[in-house]
């Protein structure tokens, strides 16, 4: 049985200190996406759509895993060679429905 739950507090919370507990503002979000580097995406389903790549760039990301298989494939493949991004094709799908 989980213990009662207590309400957190910046002394209580069981997280690293270097978390903040507020959202970070839109400088701020910016300072710390520009410190980002060698970030990795993974997926064990195909990406569907460029703007993933699109979206991770954004944020850091320099190398990409995936299934492959989409039928936008071709289109994934080319938004990374666009952003200088790494794309390695696994041929290997762990998610299935």
């Amino acid at each position: 049985m989980p213990g009662p739950l207590v309400p957190l507090t910046s002394s209580s919370r069981p997280w690293p200190a270097r978390i903040p507990d507020r959202p970070l503002t839109p400088v701020q979000r910016a300072q710390w996406r520009g410190r980002l580097s060698n970030v990795a995406s993974v997926s064990e389903g195909a990406l569907p759509f460029r703007d993933n790549v699109d979206h991770g760039r954004r944020h850091g990301v320099e190398r990409i895993a995936e299934p492959g298989g989409s039928i936008r494939s071709g289109e994934v493949e080319q938004t990374c060679r666009e952003h200088g991004i790494t794309l390695v094709r696994t041929g290997l799908r762990l998610f299935q429905h």
